[in-house]
């Protein structure tokens, strides 16, 4: 299976919040945000594996920055890593400053997605090629959540896990 890049899964969406879409302190509602990033990661696991993709987890989201009423969002999404059937996706969130245009990250987040078959089997997936130093960055780091994540489940013991970033690094 031909491996590709972080940038073919890419995926930018931008939106602006409304009002039906806030909380009483006039800002976005988190789960509409987390919807939202669901939906720019799961295109950008799709773009990557060309399968369905359903969501296995959310790893990691934070909040850094409220994102108020009539402010223009982009949600950036890219694929980070990918294992055998499953991918991580990081999704940057920015807010565009109305006066000069400026953007700020507002939020960030980390979720996974296994390909899977019409059946809903989980299917091989290509291996991603990092090219930039950030893609780079973020590919080293997948492996090492994914393998806490199965030293917590205790399905991996912590010395396997030193083990096996070896070989991937080899």
């Amino acid at each position: 299976m031909q491996s590709k890049t972080p940038s073919e899964s890419r995926t930018i969406m931008t939106d602006l919040v409304l009002p039906s879409e806030t909380n009483p302190l006039n800002n976005l509602f988190g789960g509409e945000l987390l919807a939202r990033m669901d939906r720019a990661a799961s295109i950008a696991a799709r773009r990557h594996s060309r399968r369905v993709v359903v969501t296995a987890s959310v790893n990691h989201v934070a909040f850094n920055r409220s994102v108020p009423l009539g402010s223009v969002v982009t949600i950036e999404a890219a694929v980070s890593r990918a294992f055998t059937s499953s991918m991580e996706t990081v999704i940057d969130v920015w807010i565009e400053d109305r006066e000069n245009g400026h953007r700020t990250k507002a939020n960030e987040a980390i979720y996974t997605f296994v390909a899977v078959d019409d059946t809903g089997k989980p299917v091989a997936v290509p291996p991603l090629e990092p090219e930039t130093a950030l893609e780079k960055e973020r590919f080293a780091a997948a492996l090492r959540r994914k393998q806490l994540s199965l030293v917590l489940a205790g399905k991996m013991k912590p010395s396997d896990a030193t083990e096996l970033k070896a070989i991937f690094e080899a």
